[in-house]
């Protein structure tokens, strides 16, 4: 393998690590704007370029809901089953508000420390 490729290689693990730390807080954040279906979930993260599968996202949800964080309820679906909607808890809202000041604080922390690196 050739360093460029081992380089491409290292970057894309390295933006993945990135993006399933942020995971949470992004679905957590979408469920706070109205309660939500796993597939408006999915659809609503690739819009922003975030994709998940949902092999990733329900094993997340289940532990959301088990740390108390999510609620559910079922609702009638026009196209088959019922389906299972998420919303936060209030434990889930001052959760995520407080995800939402550590990465506001690690984004800044990370910009000064990186503020002299040059394109």
């Amino acid at each position: 393998m050739s360093l460029d490729n081992q380089l491409e290689e290292a970057l894309m693990k390295s933006k993945t690590q990135m993006r399933r730390g942020v995971l949470e807080m992004c679905v957590l954040s979408i469920i706070s704007e109205e309660e939500s279906y796993p597939s408006d979930i999915i659809t609503k993260l690739k819009e922003v370029q975030l994709i998940v599968k949902e092999g990733t996202l329900y094993p997340l949800l289940s532990r959301l809901k088990k740390d108390g964080l999510l609620q559910y309820s079922w609702k009638e679906s026009t196209q088959g089953p019922p389906r299972k909607y998420f919303q936060l808890t209030n434990t889930g809202v001052a959760f995520l508000q407080g995800l939402k000041e550590n990465w506001d604080e690690l984004v800044s922390s990370v910009n000064q420390s990186t503020k002299k690196i040059t394109k």
